[in-house]
C-alpha cells in the first residue's frame, strides 16, 4: 500500500488558499460601516468573514505557496490587511457624510452642547448626527447596499490578486480624495438648512438693532430651534435623492478602487 506523502509547500498551499482571503475579509469586515460597527459582536464579524470566505475560496485561482512564518509571508498579510481595511474605510467615509452633515446642522441650530455616546464608533456626537445616521443606514438597509458590499470585496480579489503587488500610489491619493468629497457632500445636505438660518439670524440682527431693549438670547434660541426643526422636516423630503446621489458616488470611488489596477 503506497504511503500518502504531504510535503510543507503543499500544507502551506492548502492553508494560504484559506488563509489569505480571510485576512483582507477580516479586514474588511472590521473597517465597514454598519458590519463594522462596535455593537456588532466579535464572533458576528468572524462567523461572518469565515462564511464569505468559504464561498469566495472556489471561485479563486491557486494562492501561492509562502511560508506563513517568513518575510514574504509577514508582508503579504500586512498587503490584504491594509487592502481590506482600504474598501472598508472608503465606505466608512460615506457614511460619515451624513455624521458631518448633523454635526453642522446642530451647531447652526444651537445644538452643539446636545451630544451623547454613539455606541457604533465609541465616540461623542450630537443628536442630529445619530438621527441621520440612523436613517442613513435604515435607507443603505433598504437599497440592498449591504449586498453591494459584499460584491465589492469579492471583486477586489479580481483587481487585486492574492500574492498580487496591492494598491498603488494613485489607490491611495483616491482614498485622500473622499475626505474633500466627504466635506463637499456634507455641505451639500446642510447647505439649505444653513442658509435658511441665515436669513433667520440677520432677522435677529435687524430686531435686535431696532429694540435694543429686547433680549435677543432668551428670545431668540427657542425661535432659531423651532425654525430648525421645521426646516429639517421639510428638508427631509430631499434627503432620499441627495442620499441616492451620494452612496452612488461613494459606491463608485470604491468600485473605481477595485477596478484601478
Amino acid at each position: 500500500m503506497q504511503e500518502l506523502v504531504v510535503s510543507e509547500a503543499q500544507i502551506n498551499q492548502f492553508i494560504g488558499q484559506y488563509l489569505w482571503p480571510m485576512i483582507r475579509i477580516s479586514a474588511f469586515y472590521f473597517a465597514v460601516p454598519i458590519i463594522g460597527a462596535r455593537t456588532v459582536p466579535a464572533r458576528i464579524r468572524i462567523i461572518l468573514a469565515l462564511f464569505t470566505t468559504l464561498l469566495v475560496v472556489p471561485l479563486l485561482p491557486n494562492a501561492p505557496v509562502v511560508s506563513f512564518m517568513s518575510l514574504a509571508g509577514i508582508l503579504m498579510i500586512t498587503k490584504e490587511v491594509i487592502i481590506g481595511l482600504a474598501l472598508g474605510f472608503i465606505l466608512q467615509i460615506v457614511m460619515q457624510v451624513f455624521v458631518f452633515a448633523g454635526q453642522l446642522v446642530a451647531l447652526k441650530l444651537g445644538l452643539g452642547f446636545a451630544a451623547q455616546n454613539d455606541p457604533s464608533s465609541g465616540m461623542s456626537v450630537t443628536v442630529l448626527s445619530q438621527f441621520y445616521l440612523l436613517l442613513s443606514t435604515l435607507l443603505f438597509l433598504a437599497i440592498n447596499g449591504h449586498l453591494a458590499v459584499i460584491n465589492m470585496i469579492v471583486n477586489s480579489f479580481t483587481a487585486f490578486p492574492v500574492g498580487g503587488p496591492g494598491l498603488s500610489p494613485d489607490d491611495y491619493l483616491l482614498i485622500v480624495h473622499m475626505f474633500s468629497w466627504m466635506f463637499a457632500a456634507g455641505l451639500l445636505i446642510s447647505l439649505p438648512i444653513f442658509t435658511s438660518m441665515m436669513i433667520v439670524n440677520l432677522s435677529f440682527g435687524v430686531m435686535g438693532r431696532s429694540a435694543p431693549q429686547l433680549n435677543i438670547i432668551s428670545v431668540g434660541f427657542p425661535i432659531t430651534l423651532m425654525f430648525g426643526f421645521i426646516l429639517m422636516w421639510y428638508s427631509l423630503s430631499n434627503f432620499l435623492p441627495l442620499f441616492n446621489q451620494i452612496i452612488e458616488e461613494g459606491l463608485n470611488a470604491a468600485n473605481m478602487l477595485v477596478r484601478s489596477s
